[in-house]
């Protein structure tokens, strides 16, 4: 566990792993948001609120915090600090690794070779995409991202990622702290 907006810079070039029915779903997240509790206006837990959909934000870090938005998607963050300190990384965007056909049918419903230029640009650059690409549901949510079948890594001779920063996005509601500089991203 340690401070969430180091988490949310660290995890930029990470990989992450679900695997359904028994293949390993692999993307490598290239875009995070980092939630900082009950202080944080854009945080679900914004003034300590605990409620069902919230209480996963409560476990200790590495357990999923999954929720759905808009009634429709689903997004996964990834909670960082201690027990009953609600901070978490929400997982905004990725890069398909493999096996590019399995993330092409849950995403698009169709072959990896059908797609235009155009989905595959689009493929999982949103948290709702991210999910749908890794077959991420309510059902993960709670779960811990140390499992063998629920996981992130690193690859070693990886190049380092160049990161970028600026202010999380979608959040006007949250006054000052939606100019806080706690989204990161991969440079294109």
């Amino acid at each position: 566990m340690r401070d969430t907006v180091t988490v949310a810079r660290d995890l930029i070039g990470k990989y992450i792993c679900h695997t359904v029915n028994e293949q390993q779903l692999i993307c490598r997240i290239t875009e995070t948001e980092a939630y900082t509790g009950v202080l944080d206006k854009a945080c679900h837990a914004y003034g300590n609120r605990r409620t069902n959909r919230t209480e996963a934000l409560y476990l200790s870090g590495g357990h999923a915090y999954v929720f759905l938005i808009y009634g429709m998607y689903y997004c996964m963050n990834i909670v960082t600090e201690p027990q009953n300190t609600p901070c978490a990384v929400l997982l905004r965007g990725c890069e398909p690794i493999s096996p590019l056909e399995t993330l092409s049918q849950n995403r698009y419903k169709k072959s990896y070779n059908e797609l235009n230029s155009y989905q595959k640009k689009n493929f999982s650059n949103g948290p709702g995409k991210l999910a749908k690409a890794l077959a991420i549901t309510k059902n993960q949510n709670k779960m811990s991202l140390l499992q063998n079948d629920f996981f992130l890594f690193e690859k070693e001779n990886d190049t380092p990622p160049h990161i970028c920063v600026s202010a999380r996005i979608n959040i006007d509601y949250a006054e000052e702290y939606a100019l806080k500089p706690w989204r990161f991203f991969e440079a294109q």
